[in-house]
């Protein structure tokens, strides 16, 4: 086993606890101090998730192939990745789709005018922020995507007898590294753009698919006997 794949696994652990210390703090904070506190979970959660990117990136140049191959992912894991990991815009589909189970959850109290302050009760203004950022990310993804398909076009340069290998991989390693900046840029501004509350909610839902899809990943495999 990899120093990665021991650390990812290490990371995890520590996500989980994150995520049950996120899951049974007030949601709906009365106090400064249990405001601070659910301000400084969040900030714990997101430190947390810079920390995996640090690693992943020191880790894919030492072996960028390794990284690619995610030996510690499950076989659905690595079939739903995009340049070795999560596609940035999936963190858009789970916002609309958690806001819309909670909105129709509490359609009756917000017609009657009452705020839940979930991420069912996005303003205007956080569904416009929301889509403009979608855009944004999109148009990073594309061209993130084409670097790579560009680096791929010049896969029979790496036969040559000329070829610059250590380039090629630096090339590699680099495509690997802007796409986990732009995953990492894609949670922090839609976390900056929510309410604290709703942060915590959907920091916790993410998680919960990262983990829920791990979980059926793995029992898949073990089935198959891999």
């Amino acid at each position: 086993m990899t120093s990665f794949n021991t650390f990812y696994n290490t990371w995890c652990d520590h996500l989980s606890q994150l995520v049950r210390q996120l899951a049974t703090a007030p949601r709906a904070p009365t106090t400064p101090d249990q405001h601070w506190d659910l301000e400084h979970l969040v900030a714990k959660t997101m430190t947390h998730y810079a920390e995996y990117y640090r690693a992943k990136s020191a880790a894919a140049e030492r072996d960028i192939f390794n990284i690619f191959a995610a030996p510690w992912a499950s076989s659905l894991e690595r079939s739903l990745h995009w340049i070795a990991g999560w596609r940035p815009t999936t963190v858009f589909h789970l916002i609309y789709t958690e806001s819309s189970i909670l909105f129709e959850s509490h359609i009756v109290d917000i017609l009657r005018g009452q705020r839940t302050g979930d991420l069912g009760d996005l303003s205007p203004s956080q569904f416009r922020r929301v889509s403009e950022l979608q855009c944004e990310t999109v148009k990073e993804e594309n061209a993130i995507t084409d670097e790579l398909s560009e680096w791929q076009d010049g896969a029979t340069d790496l036969m040559g007898e000329r070829a610059n290998l250590d380039e090629k991989i630096g090339q590699l390693v680099s495509v690997v590294q802007k796409a986990d900046d732009l995953r990492l840029r894609t949670v922090r501004r839609v976390v900056e753009l929510l309410t604290t509350q709703q942060a915590v909610e959907f920091l916790i839902v993410a998680a919960e698919l990262q983990f829920g899809v791990r979980r059926w990943g793995l029992e898949q495999d073990r089935q198959r006997g891999n």
